[in-house]
């Protein structure tokens, strides 16, 4: 039955383990042919270092010997991919300062609308504020590749000011997502994400409108990381082991200071009689996540886990300049994952480059959520199953303008 063109193919793994419920059969289907499909590349691609394709982990991480895997990539020359992993002040100072006059610029108009302007303007410029302080992970997250920047401290010291900005603790971060990158998808290994996931619609509503808890939880669980308390989740433990006591220590003193800084910000603010300031900068995200949570949530959702293949695990989707922009480039999450060190203004330019190579990508918020959706929807009756884009010949175009059966 085709629904939208998404049910006009179905590729050769697939086809092959529908008449079974082991996903692992399916999985070790694509990974055969997409074996037999890196046997072909370019010999170029092997001379590939790390550090041109792959997130660098912190200095005081002590790696596990883990299996490499062979991800496939596309047929780029080492000079192209030199190009692409150029990095440039002038665009990184662009995109980041362009982004905080966003952040802080309305937050201003909010503050400046409560003194002087309607209740109702002040009222639309928190929400407008929330919307864009949302977007702080994502700045966060760009700058653990060092990539925006050609300095390494500028990417640092702008790491460190969206990390406070957005509560966010890049000593755990940057450990899980250095794992992410280089095993993603693949359990244990990569934890960060992990298949199969429900998206439930109704979240929207319920904390990504107006989320009336957020100050309280937040405040909780900062409060018990201020006393020294650890993650307790599977992940955090193997990223922060206890035989590593120095990066523990750091997570610890960074959650520290972010508790003190953002509570005496708040302090200050209300005993001055600016207790808008809570809102628009202590505890923002309180309004309108809707977005934001929306553009991330479509990295991985319904796609394919243990597999070496970035353009079965990860989607690339199209969204207009506006959101392109508070979101870091994040919708071209497929090559942001097959050359991490690509600084994300060359991302589009990338994704042009291996178009050609690219599975079907959606255009815009709603058409992915629709193809989402329908794959919900079918691993409501198919608990292991998950969509598998149709991929397209090695250097073909057919195959980039269909969409895999469902």
């Amino acid at each position: 039955m085709a629904k939208d063109g998404r049910m006009s193919g179905v590729n050769t793994a697939e086809r092959r383990c529908r008449s079974t419920a082991d996903r692992g059969c399916r999985a070790g289907g694509l990974a055969r042919e997409i074996e037999m499909a890196d046997a072909t590349k370019d010999l170029e691609q092997a001379a590939f270092n790390d550090d041109e394709v792959l997130t660098e982990g912190p200095v005081y991480s002590k790696p596990q010997k883990k299996t490499r895997i062979e991800w496939y990539r596309p047929s780029l020359t080492k000079d192209e991919l030199a190009a692409f992993n150029r990095k440039s002040n002038f665009l990184g100072f662009a995109q980041t300062l362009g982004y905080l006059a966003v952040m802080l610029g309305v937050a201003g108009l909010a503050i400046y609308s409560y003194f002087n302007w309607p209740w109702y303007v002040t009222v639309l410029l928190v929400f407008a504020n929330g919307h864009s302080w949302a977007f702080t992970i994502n700045a966060f997250h760009e700058l653990i590749h060092d990539s925006v920047f050609r300095q390494k401290w500028l990417n640092r010291s702008f790491l460190r000011v969206f990390s406070f900005l957005g509560w966010h603790n890049h000593h755990h971060f940057w450990a899980s997502h250095t794992e992410h990158h280089k095993y993603a998808l693949h359990p244990p290994d990569d934890q960060e994400v992990v298949l199969p996931t429900k998206y439930d619609m109704a979240a929207i509503w319920k904390k990504h409108i107006i989320n009336f808890t957020l100050p309280w939880d937040t405040l909780k669980g900062k409060w018990r990381s201020f006393k020294g308390h650890l993650p307790q989740d599977p992940w955090s433990k193997l990223i922060l082991p206890e035989a590593d006591p120095e990066r523990q220590a750091l997570y610890t003193r960074w959650e520290r200071f972010l508790l003190i800084g953002h509570v005496a910000i708040a302090a200050v603010a209300i005993g001055t009689g600016y207790w808008i300031v809570v809102l628009v900068v202590t505890f923002p995200k309180m309004f309108g996540r809707w977005l934001q949570n929306l553009c991330n949530s479509t990295q991985h959702i319904g796609l394919v886990d243990t597999v070496p293949d970035f353009r079965l695990c990860c989607r690339t989707i199209y969204l207009n300049p506006i959101v392109q922009f508070l979101y870091w480039h994040m919708n071209y999450h497929t090559e942001h994952h097959m050359y991490a060190a690509v600084p994300c203004y060359r991302l589009g330019a990338l994704h042009r480059r291996i178009k050609h190579e690219m599975p079907w990508c959606p255009n815009g918020l709603v058409e992915a959520w629709k193809h989402i959706m329908d794959v919900q929807k079918r691993q409501e009756t198919e608990m292991e199953y998950q969509y598998v884009a149709e991929l397209p010949e090695k250097g073909g175009v057919e195959g980039r303008e269909k969409k895999s059966s469902l």
